[in-house]
């Protein structure tokens, strides 16, 4: 009963009396407790809708959410789209990039990703989809008994998650920063503090106010979607009765009874092929055409590009290349390349907070420590492209390293292989010399290297 006053008061911004709640020097010590930020919301629109938020769920977002499930289960389109972009998202897999090979922080990292399953394409196109399909992802981290270590990530639904903040949009106690909500009863299901769940947001409309919840992937596609499905069902419709060939028969001076049998004889035998009419009256079978316009498909062809315009995959990569040029593909490709960048950075922050807060359960400091995590793959390009790129920025003088992690190769690991190998397969281990390379612009065909390789 003392539940929605409570958050009333945390709302805006008075302090419970509680011992348990959380304290002003909490703020300095996490960055996200009580905050000491003053003012109210923009509009008193967004102060109601901010106050109702922090009484229950976003049911906006579940609506939106819904419906981008129903639009993936019944259009392959949809489904598509998602699959693609979590496959090129999550392509080559989750990988450390560091220059020590024999750090803690590299022994802890192989076995963190063993537990968590991080090393399983399938968990991770998992995330991605849910990242896609509903703008958030929402992982909660398990602890084991011991508090020693992380053991598993679960991704949460987002539609059942509400973030307790204040009219200052931070969070007012981290030891409760989000609850799920039981969506039947409304009632509380549970509370996580802040280091037990990390929420990626996309695209929200205000990263700095959490409770701001990020956006699906084609949200804003949803009006045009249903405007292309009707129009693709009416098109169907029409050709289907408008269509068919019809025959008009003429008969002149015939009595109605006499009509009647006539019609009577030509529809008995309607499902078979007929080819000769008789009459013994004077009369005429005129052939009537269907709609000679069934072929105008301008207004379908319309809907799917302001469909495909709202989503960065380029209409050409899902097979609807017609009247389009080369360079535009090739222009729109690596737009979509940026937005899959963009998409990897999001998912290797949340997995980072994951094995952050490990690294603090095992008593190392994330922060004494220099490693990254990233895709390995950071752009979808060929083999070819991704190599050509790498020789590039090695003839220009970067360092050897820089260069392994433009390939999505941890540098240390590269090392360490490369030192083994020495040792059990090359006979010759000291006349090994580095090959030269240098660029020749403008000496190679359009999509071609330009880079020429020497050996010394």
């Amino acid at each position: 009963m003392n539940l929605i006053p409570q958050v009333l008061r945390n709302f805006f911004g008075v302090r419970s009396s509680d011992p348990t709640s959380a304290s002003p020097s909490d703020a300095a010590s996490g960055g996200m407790g009580q905050s000491t930020e003053q003012g109210r919301r923009p509009t008193p629109e967004n102060q109601t809708r901010a106050l109702y938020s922090a009484l229950t769920i976003d049911y906006t977002l579940r609506a939106t959410i819904n419906d981008i499930r129903t639009m993936d289960r019944a259009d392959g389109r949809v489904k598509r789209i998602h699959a693609r972009v979590a496959r090129d998202v999550t392509r080559g897999g989750l990988v450390m990039l560091q220059s020590d090979p024999d750090s803690k922080v590299a022994k802890e990292w192989g076995a963190f990703v063993k537990r968590l399953q991080l090393d399983n394409s399938a968990k991770l196109r998992s995330d991605a989809r849910g990242l896609l399909m509903e703008g958030n992802l929402p992982l909660q981290w398990v602890i084991d008994a011991d508090l020693k270590s992380v053991v598993a990530c679960v991704r949460m639904p987002t539609e059942t998650m509400r973030a307790n903040v204040g009219v200052h949009g931070r969070f007012d106690d981290v030891r409760a920063a989000y609850s799920q909500m039981d969506l039947n009863t409304g009632m509380d299901l549970c509370s996580f503090p802040l280091w037990q769940l990390t929420m990626a947001r996309l695209d929200p409309d205000n990263f700095d106010d959490m409770m701001s919840m990020g956006r699906p992937f084609i949200d804003a596609s949803r009006e045009v979607w249903r405007k292309l499905r009707m129009t693709d069902t009416d098109l169907v419709i029409r050709r289907k009765h408008r269509s068919p060939l019809r025959l008009s028969h003429i008969l002149e001076n015939a009595t109605e009874e006499e009509l009647g049998r006539y019609q009577a004889g030509i529809e008995l035998n309607k499902d078979l092929i007929t080819t000769d009419f008789y009459s013994n009256k004077k009369g005429a079978v005129t052939a009537v055409q269907g709609d000679a316009s069934l072929g105008d498909v301008q207004d379908v062809l319309y809907l799917l590009d302001t469909f495909f315009a709202g989503t960065a995959l380029p209409k050409g990569m899902m097979g609807y290349t017609d009247g389009m040029a080369r360079d535009i593909l090739e222009d729109l490709k690596r737009d979509y390349f940026d937005e899959v960048d963009q998409l990897q950075d999001i998912l290797s922050w949340v997995y980072n907070q994951g094995f952050r807060l490990h690294l603090l359960l095992r008593g190392i400091n994330p922060d004494a420590e220099s490693y990254a995590l990233t895709f390995k793959e950071r752009r979808t390009e060929t083999l070819s492209q991704t190599t050509d790129r790498a020789l590039k920025l090695k003839a220009v003088g970067l360092p050897q390293s820089m260069v392994w992690e433009e390939l999505g190769y941890n540098p240390a690991s590269v090392e360490e292989r490369r030192t083994a190998d020495a040792a059990n397969y090359d006979p010759y281990p000291d006349a090994t010399q580095a090959a030269k390379v240098k660029i020749t612009p403008g000496n190679a065909p359009k999509g071609d290297s330009a880079t020429s390789v020497s050996n010394p």
